[in-house]
């Protein structure tokens, strides 16, 4: 079933932490949106929950060095 979900995340100061955000997630088996913004700390995706959990992609973006809430 595809999920929608908005995660809030610290630690992005710029766009090159945004594209870092989203290419990590976006490489994650499953995932089909992935947008981020660090102005607003939150990345928002949407993703096949048969293949991947919610927890899995925010591993990946706490593993790639941000915090998630």
């Amino acid at each position: 079933m595809i999920e929608s979900a908005s995660i809030i995340v610290t630690g992005m100061k710029c766009g090159g932490c945004e594209t870092t955000v989203k290419n990590t997630v976006q490489a994650l088996d499953g995932v089909l949106l992935v947008n981020a913004s660090s102005k607003n700390d939150q990345v928002d995706v949407e993703f096949d929950d048969s293949k991947i959990s919610l927890d899995d992609i925010k591993t990946s973006i706490a593993n790639a060095g941000f915090n998630v809430k």
